[in-house]
């Protein structure tokens, strides 16, 4: 569904996303749009189809990529341009948000959940983008991690009190 890129009548832009499967899904990818058209106007120093002597760079249409967030996932229309890429800024914090998500199944595997289980989770929490094989490998990390921490060399030397 397109939305006006007017503020001017809130109330109805509020009521079309009421209408939404799921509204607050729906007020994310639209404002994601919004953040993503903003951010490639200032790169570039001119609007969609705006032409003006500080243009910078052109357009060259979208591509459609998958964002997972804490919502659920949604696809969103990523503005390309000619010369040079284009990453929306939102992009790199959720690697974060993935960090976190990952310290999750982590500490769900440490607690005996199956991977399994984890896929359920995820996918009821909205987010199609983990599977089994993803958790085993997420565990399959965790598992270096504990094995280099119990083989590091201890350096120092620890008294043992007499007693």
């Amino acid at each position: 569904m397109a939305y006006s890129n007017s503020t001017g009548n809130f109330e109805k832009m509020l009521l079309q996303f009421m209408s939404e499967e799921d509204p607050m899904l729906s007020m994310l990818k639209w404002l994601c749009g919004q953040l993503m058209e903003a951010e490639v106007t200032a790169k570039v120093n001119a609007a969609k189809s705006e032409r003006n002597s500080k243009r910078s760079g052109y357009r060259s249409g979208y591509r459609v990529r998958r964002f997972d967030t804490r919502m659920g996932s949604l696809y969103l229309f990523v503005p390309k341009l000619r010369k040079g890429g284009y990453i929306p800024f939102f992009v790199t914090e959720k690697k974060r948000s993935e960090g976190a998500l990952m310290n999750v199944i982590q500490e769900a595997y440490v607690n005996g959940v199956s991977t399994r289980k984890i896929e359920k989770l995820a996918k009821s929490l909205g987010i199609d983008s983990i599977s089994r094989g993803q958790v085993s490998q997420i565990t399959k990390e965790l598992n270096n991690q504990v094995d280099a921490f119990r083989n590091r060399p201890l350096k120092k030397t620890y008294p043992v009190p007499m007693g």
